[in-house]
């Protein structure tokens, strides 16, 4: 996008402080990537109103091996996570729903969710029926069902968002491919890594955030983990 535009400042987070605690700068970055990642934000990516050349072929995405590092097993996933980052998963509420007034169970936001030791950087997975993200009566088996890379933008980005990279990423399993989506996007604030699929009609979203000072420093080092997402 040759005019790329920022999000409105009034939807934003404002600039982290140096004082800031560390339990506020986790519930901020929640807040940041729930709002992404839960995927409640289905506005349209800004275009350009010139007809841009056709883009060049992206180049290699810079990652990192991550075999060495934890492994968590979640839910019908399993993703990396970085050295010294800490597991910050909401528990299960094993009391809700057995009191006499009925109450029920509080949904997670996150399937998981690991921070670094200063809550600066987090590494996150949440699962989404695809029914949510897009009405239709066909219950979504590969994540092209939700559109084209660019039109699945309008689900995973919101709008307004700087788009620094975007791609489909295909990766061998023992029935054949799975396809993911990419996105690397930020508001000049916080920058996020963003890998995205679909397996029986749940869309899982692995996602790293931190703040863009951060980024360029540990940028590699988040998007490896995000990248680490696996389907069981």
């Amino acid at each position: 996008n040759p005019n790329p535009k920022t999000l409105d400042p009034n939807l934003l987070p404002q600039p982290l402080e140096p004082s800031i605690s560390k339990r506020h700068f986790v519930l901020k970055t929640a807040s940041l990537f729930s709002t992404v990642a839960i995927l409640t934000l289905q506005y349209p990516v800004p275009q350009s109103s010139a007809e841009a050349p056709p883009p060049p072929k992206p180049s290699p995405l810079a990652v990192v091996n991550t075999k060495s590092w934890f492994q968590y097993y979640g839910d019908g996933f399993t993703i990396r996570v970085p050295p010294q980052f800490q597991d910050i998963t909401e528990p299960e509420d094993y009391n809700a729903g057995t009191s006499l007034y009925g109450d029920k169970a509080k949904p997670k936001k996150f399937a998981a969710r690991f921070a670094s030791a200063d809550g600066s950087e987090a590494v996150s997975v949440v699962i989404s029926q695809t029914n949510q993200l897009k009405i239709t009566f066909l219950e979504a088996q590969d994540i092209t069902d939700l559109g084209s890379l660019k039109e699945a933008a309008k689900i995973f980005v919101p709008g307004g968002a700087t788009i620094y990279s975007a791609r489909t990423i295909k990766i061998k399993e023992e029935e054949g491919f799975r396809t993911y989506y990419y996105y690397e996007f930020g508001d000049g604030v916080q920058h996020l890594a963003l890998f995205a699929t679909v397996n029986g009609g749940q869309a899982f979203v692995a996602g790293a955030a931190a703040p863009q000072s951060k980024w360029d420093e540990d940028g590699v080092k988040l998007r490896s983990a995000a990248i680490s997402l696996t389907i069981l």
